[in-house]
């Protein structure tokens, strides 16, 4: 992993907001900060410094920041930043749609597969978000209160969220594929008051209905006072079934308009109010719920989009995401730093493949964001967009929700862009944000994620809990940063939270992924620690294999676990081959040289078997723990957290396993 294949001009550095705020910050604070390497130490050995100057360089709207910048920086959890400060999330968003210059421009694009395209101005936005508040504060509702979404990655999702924080409410939401099991794991801890949720949703050219599904989780949800239905499917659907039911079109006629800023009090709060609800995939047992504050959110996604994603007013951010997965609120955020929202809701490759491509040259996105599955899946499938299509407005790429394998960069500059920056970025819904990311200022290393995020900490430590440096280990966080949760819902004495992520090693963040720190400062990421396999007691990170099998045309997808065998730990690799193929012997030899040549005979699975299905979370992640219980035989407890969990079967008993 020694090529560079990308590097920006001396020009492109000087263009950049990260090269902007670091001559800010040598100015502000009379320092030498030579390059952003320089800036990323600054920012995590003076972490007030860093979080104020970041403050002042977005121009936070807010009754603060206040003389305090941290207070308790010593304790994880327990430190508290902006403790003085005053915020409202929905304001900050919005500031660019209260601009008349920019009342016709785009706010958002929407693309429901091939079957709808809407566009919405910033003009529009502005009304419908302030309306929506209104008829929320309509009925009664308080700072606090909670508004859940089941909805699909449309503008009214983006609404209803906006909605909710500018009155202080606290907003979650899970995507329309949920069961009904599902919902209520999530909301039902929750207890919302008001439901938002559209009649149905297209997924690969299909209709699928979602009110019969609300009618049912209803029953279990006491709480909620109001159903909102947005029509999606059709356009005045039937909501005769559902009790305390009203169109979002007929609750916005019901508000006046409300032009003026000084018409709508946005509802300004203490820095950790609770602003989003977040949920672990639930593969383990009931989902936690992650409580995000409105002022460490919206600080850590200022950051990450104006620095290290470089969006600029204008700009077109793109990110294939579901309303269930963290980078759904990412990307609302992009509307903070004067960009336009580019949502797209469905299949990725409905109907033929390139429609992500053919959005992203309609609509000239200046940052793609999608999955590194997605990127895989495309070079599987020879799709070429550099001879097809058009991406010159395309400035980033940005890849995550799993490791980003080398063969995949080379895919992506050899067939998608030569001259762009690939930013494989990794963090998770814990944090609601990253701590690795892209560097628009630096060269992009084949298999590497850039750097690490200013202003967090990240070391990697080895078993004795020393950092190092070129071997693999364990990613922590040694201070605190704005995006750490403020709690987990229902856990009075933070036993919980406390437990997830400062157990192992106390007052640090254990993040619970195994990475590698490079001798460029890069980051290589080789899956979950708690997916690590063990054979002998040599740890080996999912992802080294993972990379290896699915370089062979046969192979669609894997996934590999370790199996207790004779007082030891063996691998067993299960394979989803291509249609007609069929796992022989030659195969086998095949896939298993591939492993030892480019890894080592540790590496090496003592069982391949093929399987029809891979079990995978809402947001597409694989779930090795769960495939590694039922090989078990232990319960999985929360089925309805998986999108295709009669999946799981396939792995049950399985004969030769047995030998």
């Amino acid at each position: 992993m020694t090529d560079m294949l990308w590097q920006p001009t001396p020009d492109q550095i000087l263009d950049t907001n990260m090269t902007r705020f670091r001559t800010q910050v040598a100015r502000d604070w009379l320092i030498d900060l030579p390059d952003t390497a320089a800036l990323w130490q600054w920012s995590v050995t003076e972490i007030e410094q860093f979080w104020l100057s970041l403050w002042r360089f977005s121009e936070v709207i807010a009754d603060g920041p206040g003389q305090a910048v941290l207070v308790d920086g010593h304790k994880m959890p327990g430190a508290q930043f902006f403790p003085e400060a005053r915020l409202n999330f929905a304001e900050n968003l919005l500031r660019y749609s209260h601009v008349p210059a920019n009342a016709d421009k785009d706010a958002i694009v929407f693309w429901g597969e091939d079957k709808v395209k809407r566009r919405l101005s910033h003009a529009e936005l502005w009304d419908r978000v302030l309306r929506l508040a209104s008829h929320l504060r309509s009925l009664g509702l308080q700072p606090g209160d909670r508004v859940a979404g089941f909805m699909p990655n449309m503008p009214e999702t983006v609404i209803g969220a906006l909605a909710a924080s500018a009155i202080g409410c606290t907003w979650s939401s899970c995507s329309p594929d949920f069961g009904v099991q599902g919902v209520l794991d999530r909301f039902g801890q929750i207890e919302p008051r008001v439901l938002l949720t559209a009649d149905g949703y297209w997924y690969n050219g299909k209709s699928h209905d979602s009110l019969g599904r609300v009618a049912e989780f209803l029953k279990g949800l006491p709480t909620v006072e109001q159903v909102i239905v947005v029509p999606y499917l059709a356009g005045r659907p039937d909501i005769s079934a559902l009790p305390k039911a009203l169109l979002i079109t007929d609750a916005l006629e019901q508000q006046p308009a409300l032009g003026d800023a000084e018409s709508f009090e946005f509802a300004r709060l203490p820095f950790n109010h609770p602003l989003y609800i977040m949920y672990s995939s639930g593969t383990t047992g009931a989902p936690k719920c992650i409580v995000h504050g409105a002022g460490g959110t919206l600080l850590q996604h200022l950051k990450e989009h104006k620095l290290h994603g470089d969006v600029k007013p204008g700009d077109r951010v793109f990110y294939f995401t579901t309303c269930g997965w963290m980078m759904w609120n990412w990307l609302i955020s992009g509307l903070a730093s004067g960009a336009a929202l580019m949502l797209y809701d469905g299949s990725p490759f409905a109907p033929d493949g390139n429609i992500l491509f053919d959005y992203a040259q309609a609509e000239k996105f200046t940052l793609f964001g999608t999955s590194a599955k997605y990127i895989d899946a495309c070079a599987k499938a020879d799709i070429q967009p550099i001879r097809t299509h058009d991406l010159s407005s395309v400035r980033m790429l940005a890849s995550t929700g799993s490791p980003l394998v080398p063969e995949s960069f080379d895919y992506v500059y050899e067939k998608v862009k030569k001259d762009l920056c690939l930013a494989s970025i990794s963090g998770g819904t814990d944090i609601i944000s990253c701590f690795l990311l892209g560097n628009p200022t630096g060269p992009v290393w084949r298999g590497e994620i850039q750097m690490r995020g200013l202003g967090m900490a990240v070391e990697v430590w080895n078993d004795e809990g020393k950092p190092v440096r070129g071997e693999k280990g364990e990613l922590v966080c040694t201070r605190p940063f704005p995006a750490m949760p403020i709690g987990f819902w229902n856990d009075p004495d933070n036993k919980r939270y406390k437990a997830a992520y400062f157990e192992r090693y106390p007052n640090i963040w254990h993040h619970g992924d195994y990475i590698e720190l490079t001798e460029h400062g890069g980051i290589i990421v080789f899956g979950r620690s708690d997916a690590v396999l063990n054979p002998g007691g040599v740890r080996i990170g999912t992802a080294e294999i993972y990379r290896q099998v699915e370089q062979l045309p046969e192979v669609i997808e894997s996934i590999v676990i370790g199996q207790d065998w004779q007082h030891d730990v063996r691998v067993v690799l299960f394979v989803r081959l291509r249609e007609g193929v069929k796992l022989d012997e030659q195969l086998m030899a095949k896939i298993k040289t591939q492993i030892r040549n480019n890894t080592t005979p540790r590496h090496v699975p003592a069982k391949i078997i093929q399987v029809a299905d891979i079990p995978r979370t809402k947001s597409g992640k694989i779930v090795e723990l769960a495939v590694r219980d039922i090989v078990h035989g232990r319960p999985i407890k929360n089925k309805e957290a998986l999108a295709n969990p009669e999946a799981l079967d396939l792995y049950k008993d399985l004969r030769e396993l047995q030998s």
